[in-house]
């Protein structure tokens, strides 16, 4: 069987739509499957708080980090002491250094890589575009919660220091990609 040299530049055109488009899933497929899983030390997205809280508690430290931005960002507190299942809030400040708009991304994770899939957010800034104005400063909250499954989980029981790190990186070239030419200023 003889393929036409128009069929033959189909396919190869529609491979390369096919791989672009796959591209641009990637990020948010590999997201969503770690967010659902916990997948390397992923945090969970949680729509409500446990109803058990228990006498155990952790220590949360914050950790914050740039690349390549011209922005400061820190945590407003080093560390939090809270109970198994009692809901936390933290605070973190993002202040644009330049003279111009920041676009930028938060990504995290939490370590030990084993509470991954009990550290939780019922409220985060991360993923989400932000739109920085020159001089500005963001205040973001973050409302979390340890699952108590975790001092029942052979695993993680024993875990009692949680650290969750925080990277804002440059997103504007990915952003006007992936909304057709236009960038976002959410702000979650």
């Amino acid at each position: 069987m003889k393929m036409s040299r128009n069929a033959i530049a189909f396919a190869c055109a529609l491979g390369v739509m096919a791989m672009t488009g796959a591209a641009f899933a990637a990020v948010p497929l590999y997201r969503l499957f770690c967010q659902v899983t916990g997948f390397d030390g992923t945090v969970k997205r949680a729509e409500v708080a446990p109803d058990q809280v228990l006498d155990e508690t952790v220590l949360i430290r914050f950790d914050t980090n740039v690349r390549g931005l011209p922005m400061t960002f820190r945590a407003e507190q080093v560390s939090q002491r809270v109970r198994i299942g009692e809901t936390g809030m933290a605070f973190f400040d993002v202040t644009n250094t330049s003279d111009k708009p920041v676009h930028a991304t938060a990504a995290y994770n939490v370590v030990p890589e084993r509470a991954g899939p009990y550290f939780q957010k019922l409220q985060c800034f991360c993923f989400e575009g932000q739109t920085i104005q020159p001089g500005e400063t963001v205040k973001f909250p973050v409302q979390y919660f340890v699952a108590p499954e975790m001092a029942t989980d052979r695993e993680s029981r024993g875990v009692e220091e949680i650290t969750l790190s925080y990277t804002f990186y440059p997103t504007q070239g990915f952003e006007q990609a992936a909304n057709g030419g236009s960038t976002s200023g959410a702000a979650g």
